[in-house]
């Protein structure tokens, strides 16, 4: 079971961040007509981990983050499927071990961790598809889609927020 949470706690307000994780990785792939953006599109997903394990880790366990990893590589039909499953794992890991530091701080101050949550993320997310490719493979997609990524968080949190503001309210 994905969420294991006491009674009181209903199903609604437990499925939320799961659902919404996996709107955000849906969103992620959805072609848009702008020249080259179907290509390289918004880890929206990766927004997705990273509000929700600041906020609300319970919410959000391990085996969600992995079940919307798997569930994005396969919407991307990539070779490596799991890859983005192991990348949310670890940057949840490594979210975790701060999240202290990132609760109840102001919007400026969560998206800089957010900078640094997502650059480790695609620098991790390089090195192993050059480590499975056998050979390096080009930087510049990556590192123009850790600053789509950046760059559109601020919309990515505004939903979220308001997605946490709700949940909220039924509990």
């Amino acid at each position: 079971m994905f969420f294991e949470l006491s009674r009181d706690t209903g199903y609604v307000t437990r499925i939320v961040p799961f659902v919404m994780t996996l709107i955000f990785a849906l969103v992620s792939v959805v072609p848009l007509n702008l020249p080259g953006f179907s290509v390289v599109s918004p880890a929206f997903a990766m927004m997705a981990v990273f509000h929700w394990t600041v906020y609300r880790p319970d919410l959000l366990p391990p085996s969600a983050v992995f079940a919307s990893g798997l569930f994005l590589d396969l919407l991307n039909g990539t070779p490596y499927v799991g890859l983005s499953a192991l990348i949310f794992l670890l940057a949840r890991t490594a979210v975790m071990g701060q999240r202290q530091f990132f609760v109840n701080r102001t919007f400026p101050v969560l998206w800089l961790g957010f900078l640094a949550f997502a650059a480790g993320s695609f620098a991790l997310l390089w090195i192993l598809v050059c480590l499975l490719h056998g050979g390096l493979v080009g930087l510049r997609p990556f590192v123009f889609q850790a600053v789509l990524t950046v760059a559109c968080y601020p919309v990515g949190s505004y939903i979220l927020a308001l997605a946490h503001r709700a949940l909220l309210a039924r509990t």
